[in-house]
């Protein structure tokens, strides 16, 4: 099994150094291609055979248990769309002159190494190497929101280092405050920040301690997911990424972060008892959710607009996991799965809007559909997944959520959620309807994907249609997941 868990690692990393020697080219890109796939091939293979127990490898540094194969199987799903469509995205910028080799070049080495720190996130058992990779997620998205080199992609680039570095510095000192209480717990030096020995020592944790490291956690980690009120970054920094690296961080980057939130739940809960994170978690949450759907309302870009429902589903997710029972885990893990798809196929239909049109307002975008059947129709397809229509997975999801939080008696709380989410219902449904529908006018600007845009798109709406009629053996696996958390 150990080698399955270390391929996700290297195998974008050799894909970065190849990139370094050989610069941006087809062949590159296809390698960076199939680092993804490798990152899903395994992820899915090491859900066969997981179980229902976590296994560690080097001494106790990596981890595969239920959560972790099913992160690595959103980053290979997104990450294996985003890296496709990057193909001709780039060629096409190249073509146009929005980029030179030398951006091209930097965007090749550094999407594979974005994809390795997030899966190093996610496979990490020590929260310390955790920390690092996030950190490093960081590092490596600051330039590629900045591929562009245009004044407003460089302001955005300051303020998501600047919110997130702040996050990730609190989210230090939070670590910093949960290794002190181990060591005092009686934990090894060596093995203190261990998930496994955390969960071993969690009840004999200071609760005072162990209060205020989870305190400074959820404000580290929350910022690097865009919860409020670290939120500012988010729709800046979406806004002006090339579009399958908003794809990258929306889809699925957002949640890596909260999905060490969820792992360190049940060691806080423990040693404090369920109350003080899950009051936290409802007010960030609900909150999260109020603000994206009042920018929702007002917003006048494409993007922009992605962003903020991406920021909504972070607040719904946040608030389904104070909830805290297996199967509100269970439902915000397929919800985590089904989001990340349906945003990729969005951004990578919006990156061509934006190329055809040379602006991301939605009132000079219109007649979409009948200007491009497959990018109409793939963003059509994306925005009623994002919706939670059914037959799409977000629709199984949401209710598996409302289900959840009824029987937890927070009734108030999703009374709360529903109308922020008919809120930001209706402001999706009109901003779509502006852009999809309408008389196509014979001066318009053509619509034309590159064929591995295309391919990505059609492969992500295909996707997304199987998750709607059945989720599978992941069904199993979000389960185990949440049973692996619940006992943690």
């Amino acid at each position: 099994m150990t080698p399955l868990m270390l391929l996700p690692l290297l195998a974008p990393v050799v894909a970065s150094v190849f990139t370094v020697l050989a610069g941006w080219r087809r062949l590159s890109a296809v390698v960076t291609l199939v680092s993804a796939l490798t990152i899903l091939g395994c992820g899915v293979a090491l859900g066969f055979q997981v179980g229902d127990r976590a296994h560690l490898a080097l001494n106790g540094l990596l981890r595969a248990d239920a959560l972790s194969v099913t992160m690595l199987i959103v980053i290979g799903v997104v990450g294996s769309l985003a890296t496709w469509a990057s193909i001709g995205y780039v060629d096409a910028e190249l073509a146009r002159g929005v980029t030179d080799r030398r951006g091209a070049r930097l965007y090749g080495i550094l999407t594979p190494a974005f994809l390795a720190a997030m899966a190093l996130a996610v496979s990490a058992n020590n929260i310390g190497v955790v920390w690092v990779a996030v950190e490093a997620t960081t590092v490596v998205t600051a330039f590629l929101v900045g591929h562009h080199r245009s004044r407003a992609a460089l302001e955005a680039t300051w303020k998501y280092v600047m919110v997130c570095s702040v996050g990730i510095t609190i989210a230090f000192l939070g670590t910093v405050l949960l290794h002190f209480a181990a060591r005092h717990a009686g934990a090894g030096s060596e093995d203190a920040l261990h998930l496994d020995v955390l969960a071993a020592h969690a009840a004999g944790l200071d609760p005072a301690v162990t209060r205020l490291a989870g305190a400074l956690l959820l404000i580290g980690y929350g910022a690097k997911m865009g919860l409020a009120p670290f939120h500012t970054w988010l729709a800046d920094a979406h806004s002006q990424a090339p579009a399958p690296v908003s794809a990258l961080m929306s889809g699925v980057l957002l949640s890596v972060a909260f999905s060490v939130l969820i792992r360190l739940k049940p060691i806080i809960d423990t040693a404090v008892g369920p109350g003080f994170l899950r009051a936290a978690l409802l007010v960030t949450g609900l909150a999260t959710l109020l603000i994206a759907a009042l920018q929702l309302t007002v917003t006048a870009d494409l993007k922009r607009m992605l962003a903020y429902s991406s920021m909504e589903t972070m607040g719904l997710i946040a608030v389904a996991a104070a909830a805290g029972t297996a199967p509100a885990i269970a439902a915000l893990l397929l919800h985590v799965l089904a989001h990340g798809v349906g945003k990729t196929v969005l951004f990578l239909a919006g990156g061509e809007l934006q190329a055809a049109h040379g602006t991301t307002t939605i009132s000079e975008i219109t007649a979409v559909f009948g200007r491009s059947r497959l990018v109409g129709g793939a963003f059509a397809v994306g925005m009623l997944v994002l919706l939670g229509l059914p037959p799409f997975a977000m629709f199984a999801s949401e209710l598996a959520i409302a289900m959840s939080l009824a029987d937890a008696r927070l009734a108030w709380a999703l009374g709360l959620a529903l109308v922020a989410l008919m809120v930001a219902f209706a402001a999706l449904m009109a901003n779509s309807g502006r852009m999809l529908l309408g008389v196509a006018s014979a001066d318009g600007p053509k619509i034309r994907a590159p064929g591995t845009v295309a391919a990505a798109l059609v492969a992500g709406v295909l996707i997304s249609v199987a998750l709607g009629v059945t989720a599978g053996p992941l069904t199993g696996l979000f389960a185990t997941a949440a049973t692996q958390l619940g006992a943690l």
